[in-house]
């Protein structure tokens, strides 16, 4: 198996020894973002508005490994407040996603002064 490890400057970078993506056996890979701007490094208020800059983060990755969220076949996400922020997360997540939605998984978390992380797998294009 090859693997080819994406790094962009258009996403945050990594805080640790890890990919912002690994393309691997047709499929992509990314890293759990956060809410971080990539070029100011700012944080949004609010869980919507960090979920946008979340699914922003990973749009440009998957852009990078010619995919979109049309692609996209598994998320994970993690959520500071669970229960106070599924229904506000869940309204700026269906901004980015078209149907037939990916499979999904949504979790509480203890995140480190954000509210929202997400990672996705994505089936890349033939």
């Amino acid at each position: 198996m090859t693997k080819q490890a994406i790094t962009i400057p258009n996403a945050p970078a990594p805080a640790g020894p890890y990919s912002q993506g690994i393309v691997a056996n047709g499929f992509l890979y990314t890293a759990g973002f956060g809410p971080q701007d990539p070029a100011t490094g700012e944080v949004p208020e609010g869980v919507a508005d960090q979920t946008r800059q979340v699914l922003r983060n990973i749009e440009a990755v998957l852009r990078e490994a010619g995919a979109t969220f049309a692609d996209v076949v598994k998320v994970t996400a993690h959520l500071q407040h669970l229960k106070r922020d599924f229904d506000e997360y869940n309204q700026a997540y269906v901004e980015f996603f078209p149907a037939p939605f990916p499979v999904r998984t949504t979790v509480g978390s203890d995140l480190y002064d954000i509210l929202v992380e997400i990672d996705v797998v994505a089936a890349l294009p033939q």
